[in-house]
């Protein structure tokens, strides 16, 4: 009796599992989703991925999906849920995720010119009504994802404690979404100023996307955190150590071109402490972001 009882409740619970998504079945599961940040157009970022989805699944050894997500917000919240394995955040994204969902872990930066920082470009229309960064007062400014630390976070503190502008009363901010469409933008004179990632602005130059001489560049940001790799703390041990080492001793320079950066290092979330701080200044409450 007891036995069939048993077969019963097997048998009921069996459709439940194979509804369960793939993160619940387990901490080393046969497929690895990565998801990498929608700063630029997604097919793009996809396509100059496909040498590091190659690398990651003969290192591994497991299926490889990368993905792209809508938005910033979007990826926070598949982190958070569980729906991707692994990430590459934005610096200011990570920390909102990781105020979202606390046990994700970084563990490795990129390393530009020997430094794990970069830097925001504030640029202007060549020839446009804005000359220096005091003429943004009563226009419009061009920023990117609410969540980007480049496009948004660092640029906007950056005029604030220089420039004593406000983006609530002294002049008008204007999300564009991606650092691309930034850059397209103060190019054209759709927005007569604008911020985004300063590697980005340099690739988007050199690729032929944007041409430099119809913008200017007026000032750059004080250093900013990179972008941190981001692993979910519950996956198996060996496995995390596994992804560890595929980013840290990584060698392929067109993989690492993609990422824009030379090498990746070691990191943790302390490293990210200035963003919290960066946020406190901005009166930004994280728990409250989307």
């Amino acid at each position: 009796m007891l036995n069939r009882r048993l077969a019963i409740r097997l048998l009921a619970a069996a459709p439940l599992a194979a509804s369960l998504p793939l993160h619940a079945q387990g901490k080393d599961p046969a497929k690895l989703r990565v998801a990498l940040l929608p700063d630029e157009n997604a097919a793009s970022i996809i396509q100059n991925a496909q040498p590091l989805k190659r690398h990651l699944e003969q290192t591994l050894r497991k299926d490889i999906e990368i993905t792209v997500t809508t938005d910033y917000s979007s990826m926070i919240e598949a982190m958070r849920f569980g729906r991707i394995e692994v990430a590459y955040f934005g610096p200011f994204s990570y920390v909102l995720a990781k105020s979202k969902a606390p046990t994700i872990e970084p563990f490795a930066v990129g390393v530009e010119r020997g430094s794990p920082t970069y830097q925001s470009v504030l640029i202007a229309t060549a020839g446009g009504p804005v000359k220096t960064l005091a003429d943004v007062r009563g226009k419009p400014f061009g920023f990117g994802d609410q969540a980007s630390t480049s496009s948004h976070l660092a640029p906007r503190a950056h005029l604030l404690k220089k420039y004593q502008l406000d983006g609530e009363k002294d002049y008008r901010p204007v999300h564009l979404g991606t650092h691309d469409a930034v850059a397209r933008a103060v190019q054209a004179g759709q927005v007569p100023a604008g911020a985004l990632s300063k590697p980005i602005l340099d690739s988007l130059i050199s690729r032929g996307i944007v041409d430099g001489s119809r913008i200017v560049q007026l000032d750059l940001s004080a250093p900013i955190p990179n972008y941190p790799v981001v692993m979910q703390s519950d996956l198996n041990p060996a496995l995390k150590q596994a992804i560890r080492t595929a980013f840290l001793d990584m060698k392929d320079k067109d993989i690492l071109k993609s990422f824009r950066v030379e090498a990746f290092a070691p990191t943790d979330d302390k490293a990210y402490d200035v963003l919290r701080d960066t946020a406190s200044i901005l009166k930004l409450e994280l728990g409250r972001m989307k």
